[in-house]
């Protein structure tokens, strides 16, 4: 959902954008349809299973012997299985593992592996995306009157991105290789409308986000004009976590 405007949003700055997924026939459909509507060629799409070293690395050179150059990584993958979003007593011990090496593994391991390329490249630029419920805990009370909950798994996953991003930077010092992370606040996506009006009321302005409204804060990260931002946390929420 969000990784659409992203890809959007670097072909309107005249990037080129690759697409990875696992899954390849939605990933070549997401590609067609954007390469259509914005009457672009910038946009490509390599085959990537976050959680497997041979296919981070196999991407690594495709587009390295398609391009020469990789300037950066968005790590906005979302991988996690059958069973999550179970309310916390509900939570199988085996589930909680799975999805934390699923996501968090998943981001430790892309950005593993690119910041190795980005070493011998001599520059790099890795983005997590995390949420506002990796810096605070869940307000759970604007879930009641729904089936919705907030899973402990994201917040655990989300929280340990945050830091993750601040280690790598420090790590790479010296290495012209950037960290920072994006947290988006709640994303509207056809929620209940009793969710919608309690999240309302905990913002300043808008409420809900549309998935757009991340799109300024990876431009921002990605260009030059963040060359000194470095181990950051960027919280676009309006207001929500205040």
């Amino acid at each position: 959902m969000i990784g659409q405007e992203f890809v959007k949003a670097v072909v309107e700055q005249h990037g080129i954008a690759i697409i990875a997924d696992i899954n390849e026939e939605v990933g070549t459909q997401v590609q067609a349809q954007l390469s259509s509507e914005l009457g672009s060629s910038s946009i490509d799409f390599v085959r990537l299973d976050i959680t497997s070293k041979e296919s981070t690395t196999a991407m690594i050179d495709v587009l390295h012997n398609r391009y020469g150059r990789i300037d950066a990584l968005v790590n906005n993958a979302y991988p996690r299985n059958k069973n999550y979003g179970r309310h916390f007593f509900e939570v199988e011990y085996t589930d909680f593992c799975e999805n934390i090496n699923l996501n968090l593994g998943g981001y430790f391991l892309t950005s593993q592996q690119l910041a190795g390329y980005f070493q011998k490249q001599g520059h790099g630029n890795i983005i997590n995306i995390s949420s506002i419920y990796g810096v605070m805990a869940p307000k759970f009370e604007v879930y009641e009157n729904t089936p919705m909950t907030m899973p402990v798994e994201y917040a655990a996953i989300k929280s340990a991105i945050i830091h993750l991003t601040k280690y790598m930077a420090k790590y790479f010092k010296g290495m012209n290789i950037r960290v920072n992370t994006l947290s988006p606040g709640g994303i509207s996506d056809k929620q209940p409308e009793a969710f919608l009006e309690a999240y309302r009321k905990q913002c300043l302005n808008k409420g809900m986000l549309d998935k757009s409204d991340m799109r300024g804060t990876l431009v921002y990260l990605l260009s030059d004009l963040s060359a000194f931002v470095n181990g950051q946390n960027i919280v676009v929420d309006d207001g929500f976590s205040l």
